[in-house]
C-alpha cells in the first residue's frame, strides 16, 4: 500500500535572499491626472510667480505720472562772466516745468551774441535777467570803467571774463595801492575804439584801454589813483 503525504516545502538556504518578482507593466494615467500632479507638484514656485506679477502690477499702477517737460535753452557748459554766447555755448534741454523759470529762452538763437553777467555753471536755463546784450554793462552793482595799464602790452592779453586786480603804483616811488579787487575785464565794443577812460587822454603809446567792472567805491579810487600813478593789472582767481 501506498501513502500520500504532503510535499514539504523546499528548504531555505540561510543567507541566501529570494529573487524578487518581476515588475508590473507600466501604466499612464489619464492627461488630466498628470497635469494636476505636475500643478501640485510645482504650487510653490507658481504662487511665487503669482505673487510677483500682482506686486508689479500694484507698483505700476501705484507709481505717479512722470513730470510734464517744456523745452528752454540751458548752458552747455560753464560759462565765466563777460563771455559772449555762441553756438557751443547753449543747447535745448527738456526740465521739469515746475523748475524752469518762466522767462527762460526757449531758442538758442535768443542767446547768441548775448554776454553773461556773471559766472554760470553748465545745465542752467538761461534767463533774460543772466545776460547783458550791452559791453558797456556789468554785473549787478557794479560800473565799467576804461582804465590804461602800466604796460600797453598787457592790454592786448587781458580777455573777457579774467579777473583782475588793479594795483596803484607811485610814479615817485614807495608801497603800491590795491584799488580794486577782482575787476572783472569785459569785451571792448566791435568796431569801436574804447574811451579813454578814467586816465584821460594819452599818448598812443600807451596802448589800448582795458574795460573793466569795478563796484562804485572802486571807480573813485582809481580816478583818484590815476592823478599820481600808473596802474598794473595782476590776474587772480
Amino acid at each position: 500500500m501506498v501513502v500520500l503525504t504532503p510535499a514539504s516545502p523546499p528548504l531555505r538556504r540561510e543567507g541566501v535572499r529570494e529573487p524578487l518578482p518581476p515588475p508590473l507593466p507600466g501604466t499612464r494615467g489619464p492627461a488630466r491626472v498628470r497635469a494636476r500632479a505636475a500643478l501640485w507638484r510645482f504650487r510653490f514656485a507658481l504662487a511665487a510667480v503669482c505673487l510677483g506679477a500682482a506686486a508689479a502690477v500694484t507698483l505700476q499702477t501705484l507709481r505717479p505720472p512722470p513730470a510734464p517737460t517744456v523745452p528752454v535753452v540751458v548752458l552747455a557748459h560753464d560759462v565765466s562772466a563777460g563771455t559772449a554766447l555762441a553756438a557751443g555755448d547753449v543747447v535745448v534741454a527738456d526740465v521739469p516745468a515746475a523748475a524752469a523759470p518762466a522767462d527762460a529762452l526757449r531758442t538758442p538763437a535768443d542767446a547768441h551774441g548775448h554776454v553773461a553777467a556773471v559766472d554760470l555753471p553748465a545745465r542752467l536755463p538761461v534767463t533774460p535777467t543772466l545776460l547783458t546784450g550791452a559791453v558797456m554793462a556789468g554785473p549787478a552793482g557794479t560800473v565799467v570803467v576804461a582804465v590804461r595799464l602800466d604796460d600797453p602790452a598787457v592790454a592786448g592779453l587781458l580777455k573777457p571774463g579774467l579777473h583782475l586786480d588793479l594795483v596803484a603804483a607811485r610814479l615817485e616811488g614807495g608801497p603800491g595801492e590795491t584799488v580794486a579787487r577782482r575787476a572783472l575785464v569785459r569785451p571792448a565794443p566791435d568796431g569801436e575804439a574804447a574811451p579813454g577812460g578814467l586816465l584821460g587822454t594819452t599818448s598812443p603809446d600807451d596802448g589800448p584801454p582795458v574795460l573793466v567792472a569795478v563796484t562804485p567805491d572802486e571807480a573813485l579810487l582809481i580816478a583818484q589813483a590815476s592823478v599820481s600813478s600808473r596802474l598794473v593789472a595782476v590776474v587772480v582767481p
